[in-house]
């Protein structure tokens, strides 16, 4: 149960969600305007994505978020967030999030779990520590192999 003091984070990161759907289904950096989601981020904003994944790094900030959608969405064709748990509505909001995804470059499918934790202040988001099971198959299905295979 969602008591009234959680509704804002949770109903805020929704809104952040489905900003990064459109955002994304709109053809992402460099075609939709990143202007929508914007709003949700503090101006100093700090995403830590781990150092095994293509996009992995510390992004700060609007502009760095929006390199950040940039580098997934070069990537990634398609990023499906098939169905979301909120395990923690107060700040930090905790989600485990299954993906689809298909790799740009190789075209491979792969399915996979993201177990975020996000702190929210003054409603925006100010921090995002994503947590992958297996980075190495991500990295391996954005990987094209060489003609051997390999």
């Amino acid at each position: 149960m969602i008591t009234p003091t959680t509704t804002t984070e949770l109903s805020m990161l929704q809104g952040m969600y489905a900003a990064e759907t459109k955002y994304l289904a709109a053809g992402g950096p460099g075609i939709a305007d990143f202007a929508p989601l914007e709003p949700f981020f503090s101006p100093d904003v700090v995403l830590h994505q781990a150092a095994g994944l293509p996009y992995g790094g510390i992004w700060r900030g609007h502009e760095g978020m929006e390199r950040f959608f940039l580098a997934m969405s070069q990537m990634w064709d398609t990023f499906e967030m098939v169905e979301q748990r909120f395990l923690a509505t107060t700040s930090p909001l905790v989600v485990l999030t299954h993906v689809h995804a298909r790799a740009r470059t190789t075209g491979r499918e792969l399915d996979f779990p993201i177990l975020q934790t996000i702190t929210v202040e003054h409603g925006r988001i100010t921090e995002v520590h994503p947590f992958y099971w297996d980075t190495a198959a991500i990295a391996n299905a954005c990987t094209p192999r060489d003609s051997d295979g390999r």
